[in-house]
């Protein structure tokens, strides 16, 4: 049998209010959670790309303090996704690009997450498509892109064919305002490109009344993450590559909600 692709998982950003008694270990030195992490898992999400571009010199550093088998996905900046909302954002997309190109290697995929868009916005999504296909068709080669939408009603065949036609991924989220994986994979086929990008967001206002400390998980997702073991093993046997992310949001504990799924997932 032939190897299977690689399944990452890793959380949503690398330091959060509680890890440091929950995940990392008691005196160690913020400067050293990047290299501490990379012990632990194999890859994360950087979410502070989503509120500004980085400095050459801060993902220089990242870089500096990783293995060589280690991958950062990025958020793409909300001034293109929300803001812009694609239209005139050639030059800052530019800038983040060449910003992230540092990471050389360890470059992993860039995730273009928009919102739940009113209808004045966009009425639907044809005219949603109507301003992101173009911007699809001019993605540089050479870069894995995702998707995310937080509008159930516009999975649709359009989209997933427009994301298809490019190789960009869409992203896969468990949200409460989505729909669940199994319910997804009975009416489309929403594996896009060459990988996979999975998001455990969870529901953000419900868990911030009850915590804002993410030290521990407070709520049992074992349910739900042995749905998403299930879409992933169906995912891997394609030869379709996964990259995986844990929110605090989830569960209440990013790292834990990872290694639960680690559990279930070599149950499979």
């Amino acid at each position: 049998m032939s190897k299977l692709p690689p399944i990452r998982l890793g959380t949503s950003v690398f330091t959060a209010a509680g890890w440091a008694d929950a995940f990392y270990p008691a005196g160690l030195k913020p400067a050293e959670y990047l290299s501490y992490y990379a012990t632990q898992f194999d890859t994360v999400e950087v979410d502070s790309t989503f509120y500004r571009i980085p400095s050459p010199s801060t993902v220089r550093g990242w870089y500096a303090k990783t293995p060589a088998n280690f991958l950062f996905a990025a958020k793409v900046p909300q001034t293109i996704t929300h803001e812009l909302v694609l239209k005139d954002s050639e030059p800052e997309f530019k800038k983040f690009l060449a910003t992230m190109e540092i990471l050389g290697e360890k470059l992993g995929p860039l995730l273009l997450q928009f919102p739940y868009f009113n209808r004045q916005t966009f009425p639907g999504v044809d005219d949603f498509l109507a301003r992101m296909v173009p911007f699809l068709k001019q993605l540089p080669k050479g870069y894995r892109f995702a998707v995310e939408v937080r509008n159930r009603n516009w999975l649709v065949p359009a989209l997933i064919e427009a994301l298809r036609e490019r190789s960009v991924a869409l992203a896969l989220i468990d949200h409460v305002w989505m729909p669940r994986p199994g319910e997804l994979f009975e009416r489309i086929d929403p594996v896009t490109a060459d990988f996979t990008y999975i998001r455990w967001l969870g529901d953000r206002k419900g868990i911030e009344e009850r915590t804002k400390t993410w030290d521990r998980l407070i709520i049992d997702r074992r349910p739900e993450l042995r749905e998403w073991a299930n879409v992933c093993w169906k995912i891997n046997r394609r030869g379709i590559a996964i990259f995986a992310y844990a929110n605090n949001h989830y569960a209440g504990f990013g790292p834990g909600t990872v290694r639960l799924f680690e559990e279930l997932l070599a149950k499979k």
